[in-house]
C-alpha cells in the first residue's frame, strides 16, 4: 500500500523557505546600506582587490593633504613677497620723484614706512612660527627693528635666519623643497635702507649730497627687488606644481572611488528586482506549506 508522509515536505519546504528568508534579508540590507556585503569577507575573492584600492586611495588623500598644508605656507610667502615688492616699488617711484624735482616732503616718512613694511613681512609668521627664519624659529629673521638700526649695519648682521629648508612628500616619490629665508629676500635690501638712513634724514628740500645718495640707493634697491621677484618666482612654480600634484591626486582618488564602488557598491535597480522576486517565492513557499499542513488521511481517502 502507498504511505502518505507529510512530514519530509515539511521539513524540505521549511529549509526553503528558510533560505527565502535569509535571501529577501540580504537584499533588503543591500538596498539600505547600498553595499554589496556587510564585510569584505562578504565580497569574497574581489576583497583583494578593495582593500589595496583602499589602501592606494589613502595614500593619494596623504599626498593631497601634505600639498595643501604646503599650498598654505606658499601662499602667504606669494602674498608677504607682494606687500614687499610693491612697497618698494612704490617708494622707487617716491624717490624718483624726490630727485625730479627737489623736494622731498613726506619722503622720510615713505622711507620708513617701506622700511616697516619689510621688516613685517619678514618677521611674519604661520601658526607662532616665522617663515623666513628656516630653522631659527626661536628669533625673528630680520634683526633691525627702525631704518635708523641699518645706519653701519652689515648686511649679513642684519639676519638670524639659516639656509635648513622643509622638505614634503607631496606626491608618489615626489618630495618639494620649499622655504624662504629672510637673507634670501632683503639681503641686498639692507644696503639701499643703510644708503638712505644715513643721509637723511630727509627735509622739504634735498641736497646735493642727498640727492647722490638717494641715486645709489636707487640703483641698490633695484637690485634689491630683483632678488625679491626671482624668489617670488620660485616660490610660484612650487605653487603650480602643487597645483598640478594635488589635480593628479584628485583624478586617482576618482579612479580608486569608482574601482571600489565597482566592487563594493550594489547595483540597487538590479537589488530591487531580486526583492520583488525573493518576496514572491517566500510568499509562494508559505502558501505551498499551508496547504501542506492543511492535508489529511481523510482528505486523501476521499
Amino acid at each position: 500500500m502507498t504511505r502518505v508522509a507529510t512530514i519530509p515536505l515539511q521539513r524540505t519546504l521549511a529549509s526553503g523557505i528558510a533560505r527565502s528568508q535569509e535571501n529577501l534579508a540580504t537584499s533588503q540590507l543591500q538596498l539600505n546600506s547600498g553595499k554589496k556585503a556587510t564585510d569584505y569577507a562578504g565580497l569574497g575573492l574581489d576583497a583583494v582587490r578593495t582593500l589595496s584600492a583602499r589602501s592606494m586611495m589613502a595614500q593619494q588623500e596623504a599626498y593631497k593633504s601634505n600639498a595643501g598644508r604646503v599650498s598654505t605656507t606658499l601662499s602667504l610667502y606669494d602674498a608677504h613677497l607682494n606687500q614687499i615688492d610693491s612697497s618698494l616699488s612704490d617708494l622707487s617711484k617716491q624717490l624718483l620723484d624726490a630727485i625730479g624735482t627737489g623736494d622731498s616732503p613726506g619722503l622720510q616718512a615713505a622711507i620708513e614706512s617701506a622700511f616697516g613694511d619689510v621688516r613685517t613681512a619678514l618677521n611674519s609668521g604661520e601658526g607662532g612660527v616665522p617663515l623666513f627664519a628656516g630653522s631659527q624659529t626661536s628669533s625673528t629673521p630680520f634683526v633691525p627693528k627702525t631704518l635708523q638700526d641699518t645706519i653701519g649695519l652689515d648686511a649679513a648682521d642684519a639676519f638670524t635666519n639659516d639656509n635648513v629648508r622643509q622638505s614634503t612628500r607631496v606626491g608618489e616619490n615626489i618630495d618639494l623643497e620649499h622655504g624662504i629665508g629672510a637673507s634670501e629676500v632683503a639681503g641686498n635690501l639692507i644696503p639701499a635702507f643703510r644708503t638712505l638712513a644715513e643721509a637723511g634724514p630727509f627735509g622739504e628740500k634735498l641736497t646735493d649730497a642727498q640727492k647722490q645718495a638717494i641715486t645709489d640707493a636707487l640703483s641698490q634697491l633695484d637690485v634689491g627687488l630683483k632678488d625679491v621677484r626671482t624668489v617670488n618666482a620660485t616660490n610660484g612654480r612650487n605653487q603650480n606644481k602643487l597645483d598640478n600634484l594635488t589635480d593628479r591626486a584628485d583624478d586617482r582618488i576618482d579612479l580608486f572611488k569608482e574601482l571600489i564602488g565597482s566592487v563594493e557598491d550594489a547595483d540597487l535597480g538590479q537589488v530591487a528586482i531580486d526583492i520583488t522576486q525573493r518576496k514572491t517565492i517566500l510568499e509562494a513557499s508559505y502558501s505551498v506549506f499551508a496547504q501542506l499542513n492543511s492535508m489529511s488521511l481523510a482528505s486523501f481517502l476521499k
